[in-house]
């Protein structure tokens, strides 16, 4: 099961990178990245990193989902250009969707009885909770970096709203 999850999602990250590369639009390039953000968050789940695969999702789709709002007000975007859809949606994106979907279900519906026992990550663990662990360390001895680096980023979002406001 985790190897199978783990094909699927890798396969969906390297294919939102790689259209992450050959977009032209900067919007569809940065949901691209969301795409290959929230894939890394399921690896990083069934490998038994709870915590991380939350931080990626929370930390990094948001921060992608920043840089979208910034891409649009700096580069002043205006109105979407009308089109007919991706050709790579139709011809890669939908199948690979239907198939994704289908497989998944497969996998769900005819392997119950072991899908009931499977413990995800649990053989990495020992028995300790990694998100104990992690927010320990993250709290007392990496405080000073993880507040300088808040602040750093509060900075970055002041600074993308002053450049792009327009002058009267």
């Amino acid at each position: 099961m985790q190897l199978a999850l783990f094909i699927i999602f890798a396969v969906l990250c390297v294919a939102g990178a790689l259209n992450f590369l050959f977009q032209r639009h900067p919007i569809n390039s940065a949901l691209s990245l969301i795409v290959v953000m929230m894939s890394l968050a399921v690896i990083y789940w069934t490998l038994g990193a709870e915590f991380l695969a939350a931080a990626q999702v929370i930390v990094y789709s948001g921060a992608i989902m920043v840089l979208f709002t910034f891409v649009i007000m700096l580069l002043n975007a205006g109105e979407e250009d009308r089109t007919h859809g991706s050709k790579a949606a139709y011809f890669a994106g939908i199948p690979g969707a239907i198939g994704v979907v289908a497989l998944l279900g497969y996998t769900f519906f005819h392997e119950k009885a072991i899908l009931g026992s499977v413990n995800l990550g649990g053989h990495l663990n020992n028995g300790l909770n990694n998100m104990v662990e992690i927010s320990k360390t993250l709290f007392t001895d990496l405080l000073l970096p993880f507040e300088v680096t808040s602040i750093l980023i509060l900075v970055a979002i002041l600074g993308a709203v002053v450049l792009a406001r327009k002058e009267h």
